[in-house]
Parts: structure tokens; sequence; C-alpha cells
């Protein structure tokens, strides 16, 4: 009988990442939807780079840096989207922030995708560069 409780030699342990893949979900949607700007950030930060993570544990990609420069520019170029459709360039103003509800998520959804992208794009040009 195995001490090991159902693990082949193959898999030594557990994964972290479908945990931090769910928490960074349900945060982002409860910062989202609730209209917290520093709670949705981190949520979708947390979700891209556990996504990142996850692809690159399963072996789907080799480094986790593309995936999140990807996530990262979908999720700036969706809420940029958001904010101009929503409202004129001209009209955005930081009072304007701080009332309409749909710009603050926007404006998360953007920061946090804006973020990501920046973080990918700079791991992966550090990572270039230091072999």
């Amino acid at each position: 009988m195995s001490e090991e409780g159902g693990l082949s030699d193959q898999y030594v342990s557990a994964s972290p990442w479908p945990l931090f893949v769910a928490l960074g979900l349900a945060v982002a949607e409860v910062g989202v939807f609730v209209g917290i700007f520093p709670v949705a950030v981190f949520g979708l930060f947390l979700f891209g780079g556990s996504v990142a993570g996850i692809l690159t544990e399963s072996g789907y990609t080799s480094r986790p840096w593309p995936t999140m420069l990807a996530l990262g520019a979908i999720l700036a170029v969706a809420g940029a989207a958001i904010v101009l459709w929503q409202s004129p360039l001209a009209a955005i103003s930081i009072e304007r922030f701080g009332t309409d509800g749909v710009l603050s998520r926007a404006l998360a959804i953007a920061v946090a995708g804006l973020g990501l992208a920046l973080a990918g794009g700079a791991a992966s040009v550090f990572e270039q560069t230091s072999v």
C-alpha cells in the first residue's frame, strides 16, 4: 500500500496555480463589479500571473512572460475600448473617475492590463539580456 495517496512518481506534489487562478478571478470580479479600483487591479494581476504560471508549469509555454504580455495587452485594449466607448476622450477627468462607475471599472481593467503587459515585456527583455 502506498503512502502517497494515489500520486505517481511523475507528479511529486500538487500544483498551487489552480488555487491562485481561482482566487485571482474571484478577487478581480469583486473589485470590478463592486467598483473597488485597487482590488480589481490586484485581482487581475493575480489572475494574469497565475494563468501564465499554470501554462508554463504544464508545458504549454516555455516562459511565462509572453503569456503575461499577451493577457495584459488584451486587458489593456479591452479596458481602453470600454473607456472610449462610454465617454469621449475630452470628457474624461479625475472628477468623473469617482462618480462614473463604468469609467473607474474600465480604467481598473486597463491599468491592470498595462501593468501585466509592462511586467511581461520587461521580464522578457531582462531575461534575454541577462542570458
